[in-house]
């Protein structure tokens, strides 16, 4: 009998064992909570430590081949473990002042983590879909926690119920692709399978749909109806994970699907991708100017950036797929900041959510306000903010390609997305306060985590070629 090289899977079997460890240290401290947060920050830093440990410098297997571990693996975990490092430093307090159940709420976010490490690593279509469920039921754990809350019990049903058909036609689109590519899982096998016939109908049917699927996860039109919902119903320490570290995986997850697996049908569903992100372009920046609700609003902003997001594949090239991760990396660090902002301003008894709660925050909290400018000019667009860069990447490729009445297209659309951004802008420093906004007593540390946070912002902005040139690394 042969077992399994367990060396590329440390850090995932490290997280599963820190999850059961959590679980027994919240069922016999009693009270005393705060070991469970040393806890889990403590197994994002040993997580990316054995990171970089398992990295030998070339691709590794293991699991039947179901299990791969390559630079895009190795990349983008470690990206993913620094961020939610500072998703845990922000969301602590909130966490404890709305006196959520702290053991099972990390438990469950380890849960989360531990399913989109498998996502990113899948090189097999039902490891990829089994990780894509352990992060989906998380986050409906996650969000239906806070039990006193009728919104979120209503967001975490609605995502339960649309996220369980969006599953469904996943699963029924794979079944499809696994029937045309002659009984075969892996995805080195169908990426064999589609070269050799590629305008298989029973192919392209079946992955019409798994990009419907994909687009649900990725929250593109019109499989987006569950993102404002659950943005605006889950707490704000459960809205910071699915606005942030979510991104990352499903794109990740679309790069495995679509690209390591049916390339060579990348014509029809590049098609598929131009449609949708021309979709989510124009309704959630249009929609998203008549928010009042900022959670809301970020909603509909993150439907649109997807879109954004979404065209870097259309180019069906390394250029594009670069630029598409170097967006999804700046937006999840930028979505990051503004959540952070917004949970660093609510405490027991109140939640900052509304742009009634911020009228006049400069003039009560300036440097709150400054650092939410900063974020909502990057998400803008507005250089030398990273989110210029970031657009200008994607339409640099799209331009490259000839797809020049898209790219204006994206521009216009940029442009309208920019008046809900410079909306709060002007409730802030043009406005008079209509509710009087005391931040939480917050440690120096998360003061300075987020100060860090949106430097960085204008810092990738100024100086952007290096984390462009390690995306691109990514996939080489």
């Amino acid at each position: 009998m042969t077992y399994p090289n367990l060396f590329p899977f440390l850090p995932e079997l490290f997280m599963a064992f820190m999850i059961i460890v959590i679980l027994l240290v919240d069922a016999f401290c009693g009270s005393k909570k705060g070991g469970i947060t040393v806890l889990t920050l403590l197994t994002f830093v040993v997580c990316f430590v054995l990171q970089v440990f398992v990295d030998i410098g070339t691709t590794q297997y293991t699991f039947n081949n179901m299990f791969i571990l390559d630079s895009l693996a190795i990349g983008t975990k470690l990206f993913l473990y620094v961020l939610s490092f500072i998703t845990v430093i922000y969301i602590k307090r909130y966490i404890r002042d709305k006196n959520m159940l702290v053991g099972e709420f990390y438990a469950i976010f380890l849960f989360a983590i531990l399913g989109m490490m498998v996502m990113i690593s899948a090189d097999n279509m039902l490891i990829l879909y089994v990780g894509l469920e352990l992060l989906s039921l998380a986050l409906y754990g996650l969000i239906a926690l806070q039990r006193d809350s009728l919104k979120a019990t209503e967001s975490a049903m609605k995502f339960f119920i649309l996220g369980a058909l969006a599953s469904g036609i996943l699963l029924y689109g794979i079944s499809f692709i696994y029937g045309a590519s002659g009984g075969n899982l892996q995805l080195e096998y169908i990426l064999q399978s589609t070269l050799q016939s590629p305008n298989d109908p029973l192919m392209i049917f079946g992955l019409a749909f798994v990009v419907a699927g994909l687009a649900f996860k990725l929250g593109l039109v019109p499989f987006h109806m569950w993102v404002p919902d659950v943005y605006e119903g889950a707490p704000l320490a459960v809205g910071t994970i699915v606005g942030s570290l979510t991104k990352i995986a499903a794109v990740v997850f679309m790069v495995r699907f679509l690209v390591d697996g049916l390339i060579a049908a990348g014509m029809y569903w590049a098609l598929m991708l131009l449609l949708l992100s021309i979709l989510s372009l124009f309704f959630g920046n249009i929609v998203a100017i008549a928010q009042t609700n900022v959670k809301r609003m970020l909603g509909y902003s993150t439907v649109s950036h997807m879109g954004f997001v979404a065209l870097g594949f259309v180019t069906l090239d390394f250029v594009g797929l670069a630029s598409s991760m170097f967006y999804v990396l700046t937006y999840s660090l930028t979505a990051l900041a503004a959540f952070g902002v917004l949970t660093l301003l609510s405490r027991d008894g109140f939640e900052c959510e509304t742009l009634d709660d911020l009228k006049g925050l400069a003039k009560t909290q300036p440097v709150y306000a400054f650092l939410l400018l900063l974020v909502m000019f990057s998400m803008a667009g507005i250089p030398p903010l990273v989110g210029f860069y970031a657009k200008f990447t994607i339409l640099s490729s799209l331009v490259s390609h000839g797809l020049i009445g898209i790219s204006v297209f994206a521009v216009i659309m940029s442009l309208i997305g920019a008046f809900y951004y410079i909306r709060v802008v002007k409730a802030m420093y043009f406005d008079d306060p209509v509710k009087e906004v005391k931040p939480a007593d917050v440690c120096i540390v998360t003061k300075g985590m987020l100060l860090a946070n949106v430097l960085l912002l204008l810092l990738i902005g100024i100086f952007p070629t290096q984390l462009m040139m390690y995306c691109q690394s990514l996939f080489n």
